[in-house]
């Protein structure tokens, strides 16, 4: 038992933030770069390095693409073992087609559902993935990986653990008990105002280091609670899930009594009908919008039950006017171009949750408050690793008189998370510029997309980072500091920069280039972070050089 709640609150924030601190650093330093995901996509993909472009015609360039369009590589392996009998060679009958874009994309990503014959749950299909030219229709090359929006941002809220919805659940719970850390280290400590503004960074490590803590902790709270919260409300449908479960007859009747309602059918005719012209659907869509002072860009195109008399076209708007995730959909029967329903506003509920969506996803335009996003997250990073660091050092000594190996395994893991995570990051984009468009025929099935090769590059940097910080440990079993910690940020600042230079040789996208005589800012912006990360790593690495522990000496460990 402990002595009063507030030690109960202090043990509850230390066991919970070591434990989970991985998890949380990566959701933090991760969720921080997701903010900037379509920029470091078009520093990643040198082909897509145009101007953002709006939704490009449907009759004329899309339509084409779409029917062109078959099911992924990925999605038939899933569903083999899902059918019976053998899949089709080829998929007719679409169940769905969609196209998304943002203020930020210039590239269009397209996808397709395709109905499955021989299915074993007749819901579940097969779908296709495109990413084109919205000015020509030309498509990007398949097996090119979008790093920002296809692996940093689903890496935040799955840690790209897809097996069972495995990543969802480690990252809801550390969520979870983030919240828990948080209200508990505001228990903790209780001159928290004081915090707010205390820094003594010529103080012994452990002294600055708990300073450092505080205030990132204190500055930002409001900022960490509320990002924990709103992804778990996101990612709720996932932790309490009313399909495929006792309620699931409950959700299916919804389902139709809610096509019921709205006029938009649920199912499938079974009669073929022709497609009208969905280009004067959407004019149609921008004059309803423009007449309730809402003129805006279309941000989500999808066409339902394609080709089938009971097949239906929703247009959506973007919303970068607006905080709220709405898209203020009106639909259309496919087949005539008839309106069928205006989405209706929004009850207070409903507007609660889609304010809180919006303003977590921030999809709107607002170029200063995403700088404060990524500021907060980085203050989270910050958080976490002096929370690593103030455990190791406060307990390091103690450690080592009493023989203990806790200290070494906790400061190891500290390293691993906090730079090895920062190296990893690194080499997936030093990987994007080193490996050909086009992979060696003679290299091994597995290794033949290229998008793999840098996924499986980022995870084996990110375990060379660990193996290196493990054996560099030892020094922290006599009660001094990891050179790992000192390596790993000299490495990040040669990495960094590096990177940089890569660009330079393989695009000819210089910065001289990008900021002055063709201005591209997401590429531009992306090279100067790496600078800036250049720089303070070295400086990191230079401190920690210059600040060496004194190891216990060996008649300190006998007397102890």
């Amino acid at each position: 038992m402990f002595p009063s709640f507030r030690h109960a609150m202090t043990w509850l924030h230390t066991w919970f933030g070591l434990t989970l601190g991985l998890v949380l650093m990566a959701c933090f330093f991760f969720g921080a770069l997701s903010v900037f995901d379509r920029e470091i996509d078009r520093w990643a993909i040198p082909q897509s390095r145009f101007a953002p472009q709006p939704m490009p015609s449907f009759d004329t360039l899309l339509r084409p693409v779409f029917e062109d369009m078959q099911p992924s590589r990925q999605s038939l392996d899933f569903m083999r073992d899902r059918v019976q009998g053998a899949l089709p060679e080829r998929f007719d009958t679409v169940r769905r087609w969609g196209a998304y874009t943002t203020h930020r994309d210039p590239v269009l990503g397209l996808f397709a559902g395709y109905e499955v014959p021989n299915a074993k749950d007749p819901e579940e299909a097969v779908w296709g993935n495109r990413t084109i030219d919205p000015r020509s229709g030309a498509a990007l090359p398949d097996d090119q990986l979008k790093i920002g929006s296809q692996f940093f941002y689903p890496l935040h809220y799955s840690l790209n653990l897809h097996w069972a919805d495995l990543g969802y659940w480690i990252v809801g719970f550390a969520g979870l008990m983030m919240l828990a850390a948080l209200v508990s280290g505001v228990v903790m400590h209780r001159k928290i105002f004081r915090e707010f503004f205390t820094f003594r960074p010529k103080k012994a490590t452990q002294r600055s280091t708990l300073d450092l803590h505080n205030m990132t902790g204190v500055l930002a709270l409001p900022f960490h609670f509320f990002f924990a919260f709103t992804g778990l409300v996101i990612f709720a449908g996932i932790y309490f899930p009313v399909s495929h479960t006792q309620l699931e007859p409950l959700h299916e009747l919804h389902e139709q009594m809610e096509a019921q309602e709205t006029g938009l059918p649920h199912d499938r005719a079974g009669v073929a009908a022709p497609l009208a012209s969905v280009d004067a659907m959407v004019a149609e869509a921008q004059r309803r919008w423009a007449a309730r002072d809402m003129a805006g860009e279309v941000g989500f195109l999808a066409l339902q039950h394609v080709g089938d008399a009971n097949g239906y076209v929703s247009i959506y708007r973007a919303g970068t006017d607006r905080i709220a995730l709405t898209g203020e959909g009106i639909h259309f029967k496919a087949s005539t171009g008839e309106v069928l329903r205006e989405d209706p506003p929004r009850t207070a509920v409903d507007s609660i949750n889609t304010f809180l969506t919006g303003l977590h996803l921030q999809h709107f335009r607002h170029w200063l408050l995403r700088w404060l996003y990524v500021l907060g997250g980085l203050m989270g990073c910050a958080c976490i690793a002096t929370g690593f660091i103030f455990f190791v050092e406060k307990r390091k000594k103690q450690h080592a008189r009493q023989g203990s190996q806790g200290a070494r395994v906790v400061d190891a893991l500290a390293v691993t998370t906090v730079t090895g995570m920062v190296i990893a990051t690194l080499a997936i984009l030093i990987a994007n510029r080193l490996l050909p468009d086009t992979l060696p025929a003679a290299w091994p099935q597995a290794l033949q997309h290229r998008g793999d090769v840098e996924q499986y590059l980022f995870w084996a940097a990110w375990a060379l980072a660990l193996v290196h910080a493990f054996w560099r440990s030892a020094p922290v079993a006599r009660g001094g500091r990891n050179p790992a910690w000192r390596e790993q940020c000299a490495a990040i600042a040669v990495l960094a920069v590096l990177a940089v230079g890569l660009n330079w040789l393989t695009t000819g996208d210089h910065l001289f280039k990008t900021l002055f005589t063709a201005p591209y800012w997401p590429v531009a912006g992306v090279d100067l972070a790496l600078l800036a990360s250049a720089v303070a790593a070295a400086w990191a690495a230079r401190r920690l050089g210059q600040h060496t522990t004194a190891p216990v000496r060996q008649g300190e460990v006998a007397h102890a």
